[in-house]
């Protein structure tokens, strides 16, 4: 009777975490159960983290940066094939990635880690084991970048500390220091970070005054607007894990300093309306998917367009302007001064027409631009090329990135 009982209790708790954890997903995913279990935590941890936050007990982006760093942070440790320390450059902390022996000048690469601008660090396992990787693959010094975080920094802070860390890199004292060809360095990152060595090699491509410059920049499924909520990626992938469309649009309102209460006007467009005077037929085109996107990728998604909308919005963030923050609205100019570029986009990730965009604004501005583009690929697949969730569309995404930076770099 009594191990009846246990058995019963046991199955409906099972169930009960089965319906949990169960989310259906597109057919085309990579080895979904490995993402709906992520999700599963990821969702929990939100939850604990917004229920703090709710009850006064600290701000919903602490608890969820210390759960992180209690999980994943690790410490600099140094082995056989690669020399780790942790420094600053340009006052900023980072953790740098330094193969060992060798005489020749190796490569640079500047890294800046995803986390919505909120999340995240240089330090996580996740991030340390693929710049380890890059530096031993690659040969290459690689400098991971712990920019600051919202709430407490907000934009441009993370641009400027992304910024001042890269001039810093490029200096000739540095590289230098570091054993690095001047001739072959890359900033990259992926999602936020994508975002910021996009604005980076943008800032650094029309600087007249840097006699160094980047030789590539490589973005993972990089975040570049937030003028569209409904691109056609946004519609088809707006509740595929682990990056929601919501959840976007929080990030945002996070990063520019901006009223919570604005996200459903984002989520409806109503921030992009034809209304809105500060937004013109110039920068609505450099978000057109319905004409920079092609036909198998817009497939039958219609763009969301209001005539009318909130006119706070805008005045309250023009920030949303900014190509600093946003990249992808940068003049066809700024573009052209960019260097050859690699941008990894996933076919189940909101974000995934922000990347494509981006690949053919540089290509209309004469910028070499590679497409690296997965079918069966979700927002963040490349941190699952490493133990315990390593995947086959995380092993190859990551494969296939040191790939194209070892023949371009």
């Amino acid at each position: 009777s009594v191990r009846m009982r246990l058995l019963l209790a046991g199955a409906v708790l099972l169930s009960a975490a089965a319906y949990y954890v169960y989310l259906p997903l597109p057919s085309g995913v990579s080895e979904p159960w490995k993402l709906m279990l992520l999700d599963a935590l990821f969702r929990s941890v939100m939850q604990a983290s917004d229920a703090a936050h709710a009850l006064g007990v600290c701000h919903r982006l602490h608890l969820l940066n210390r759960l992180v760093s209690w999980v994943e942070e690790t410490e600099a440790r140094s082995c056989d094939a690669v020399h780790v320390t942790d420094s600053t450059l340009g006052g900023v902390p980072t953790r740098v990635f330094h193969p060992v022996g060798g005489g020749q000048l190796k490569r640079g690469i500047v890294y800046f880690h995803g986390g919505g601008w909120a999340l995240g660090s240089a330090r996580m396992r996740s991030y340390d084991l693929l710049c380890r990787k890059m530096a031993k693959d690659l040969d290459s010094v690689v400098v991971s970048v712990d920019y600051r975080l919202a709430p407490e920094a907000v934009f441009p802070d993370q641009y400027h500390d992304a910024l001042a860390a890269s001039r810093a890199f490029l200096s000739p004292e540095v590289l230098e220091r570091y054993g690095i060809d001047p001739n072959r360095v890359c900033v990259s990152g992926d999602s936020s970070g994508g975002n910021l060595a996009a604005a980076v090699a943008q800032e650094l491509g029309s600087d007249d005054r840097q006699s160094i410059r980047f030789k590539v920049q490589a973005l993972i499924y990089p975040v570049l607007q937030a003028l569209d909520f409904h691109t056609a990626s946004y519609q088809q992938n707006q509740a595929v894990p682990i990056l929601h469309r919501p959840l976007m649009a929080r990030f945002w309102l996070q990063y520019l300093g901006a009223d919570p209460s604005l996200e459903p006007l984002l989520l409806t467009n109503n921030h992009s309306s034809l209304d809105q005077l500060l937004i013109g037929a110039d920068a609505r085109s450099k978000v057109d998917w319905t004409t920079l996107l092609p036909a198998e990728r817009r497939k039958h998604f219609r763009p969301v367009i209001r005539p009318r909308g909130s006119p706070r919005a805008m005045g309250a963030v023009p920030q949303l302007m900014d190509a600093r923050a946003a990249p992808l609205l940068a003049d066809r100019a700024v573009l052209g001064r960019t260097p050859t570029a690699y941008v990894l986009t996933c076919e189940f990730d909101v974000l995934r027409d922000d990347g494509l965009m981006y690949v053919r604004r540089l290509q209309e501005a004469g910028v070499t631009a590679t497409s690296d583009h997965y079918e069966d690929g979700f927002h963040g697949c490349m941190a699952f090329s490493f133990l315990p969730v390593a995947s086959s569309v995380g092993r190859r995404s990551l494969d296939n990135y040191i790939s194209w930076l070892d023949h371009n770099l």
